[in-house]
C-alpha cells in the first residue's frame, strides 16, 4: 500500500473487516461500526481481543502499524474509551510517515 491509496475511508473498510472476522465469534458480526464506534462500550471487545486486532493489523499492514505502542501511551480509561475513528487516524497517520521515511 502507497501513501497516495492511504485514505482514512479505506483504512476504515479494512479494520471494519477486521473487527467482523472478531465479532463473528460472538456472534456480534452484524454490529455498526463507525467511527464513532468504541471497542469496549460498543463491540464489547475485551484485552484479548484488542491483542487478536493487533495481530490482524501487524498481518495487514506490516511492522508500519505498531498497535501496542499506540495503546502503550494511553491511560486506561483512553483505553476503554478507545474509538474506532481514533485507530484509523493512527494507521494513517503510521502509513503516511513510513511511506515519507
Amino acid at each position: 500500500m502507497t501513501t497516495e491509496t492511504v485514505s482514512a475511508r479505506t483504512v476504515l473498510t479494512d479494520i471494519t473487516v477486521m473487527l467482523r472476522e472478531l465479532l463473528e465469534e460472538y456472534g456480534l458480526d452484524d454490529a455498526e461500526i463507525a467511527r464513532d464506534t468504541k471497542f469496549h462500550d460498543d463491540l464489547e471487545l475485551e484485552s484479548i481481543d484488542l491483542v487478536a486486532l493487533s495481530g490482524q493489523l501487524r498481518d495487514h499492514y506490516g511492522d508500519q502499524v505498531n498497535f501496542a505502542e499506540f495503546i502503550a501511551a494511553r491511560e486506561l480509561d483512553e483505553i476503554i474509551a478507545l474509538t474506532v475513528g481514533e485507530l484509523v487516524d493512527h494507521v494513517v497517520t503510521s502509513l503516511r510517515a513510513a511511506g515519507e521515511g
